[in-house]
């Protein structure tokens, strides 16, 4: 007998979903694998994620794929973590370019190597007439560093006399950040059992919905994004506001 597991409802899906990718290693470690094996899960925990979205009708997915605090790690991993991100851009890119997705990247792209940036180049530039959902990678990306560099370049606009200090509004300041353009993430999820942000989309997360789920992210599934989706849907999101509560 073939059992139909529930769906989430078409109604109230969140527009933008946002997700920590956590528990690689940890995967590895538990079945007495190299961290790379936990990695190279993980890329294919990145086809089901962006397959499903699309499934659901998700407009933007950001995925969390390298933090500016990950150039910390060992080198070898580093590199292979980049042997992965090469990998998949041209093994992904004609796909996700049939499937109607605008490929963006977020981060400070001064420390990847050249052959990278031409890689993310060309992803971008392929897709961005593109219009079904928005894959959005966040790769060598730190909150605080890409709200400093808002605040920076702000500052400079209002120096340069280009933007008057009383038109410096919430809305002005989101001008400047790396997501410009994108709307604030409804839902973020994290797995591998971790309950924080990470230095992620720190400005942007303020109304978000959080969901820390207890797999390891090799472990992903059509099954564990349903479920993240329908735990949003059971939410009531406020804003600040009770509601007649």
């Amino acid at each position: 007998m073939t059992v139909v597991l529930p769906q989430p409802s078409v109604e109230r899906l969140p527009r933008h979903i946002a997700i920590i990718m956590d528990g690689n290693g940890r995967w590895a470690k538990r079945r007495h694998l190299p961290r790379i094996a936990g990695h190279r899960k993980g890329a294919d925990a990145v086809r089901r994620a962006v397959e499903g979205c699309l499934d659901l009708g998700i407009q933007y997915l950001t995925l969390y794929a390298f933090s500016s605090e990950n150039w910390k790690r060992p080198a070898e991993e580093v590199d292979d973590l980049m042997g992965l991100l090469r990998l998949y851009l041209r093994q992904e890119l004609n796909d996700l370019h049939r499937n109607n997705v605008q490929v963006r990247f977020i981060g400070e792209r001064d420390r990847l190597s050249k052959d990278i940036v031409s890689l993310i180049n060309e992803a971008e530039t392929m897709t961005a007439q593109n219009t079904r959902m928005g894959l959005v990678i966040a790769l060598n990306y730190g909150a605080h560093a890409e709200i400093t560099a808002a605040a920076k370049a702000l500052a400079r606009d209002v120096a340069a006399g280009n933007l008057a200090l009383d038109d410096v509004t919430e809305r002005t300041f989101g001008r400047y950040l790396a997501t410009d353009g994108l709307p604030d993430p409804d839902l973020i999820i994290r797995t591998s059992g971790e309950q924080r942000l990470s230095n992620f989309l720190l400005w942007q997360a303020a109304y978000a919905e959080l969901v820390f789920l207890d797999c390891f992210w090799p472990d992903f599934s059509r099954s564990t994004l349903d479920d993240a989706v329908q735990e949003f849907q059971r939410r009531e999101r406020r804003y600040g506001a009770n509601n007649g509560q």
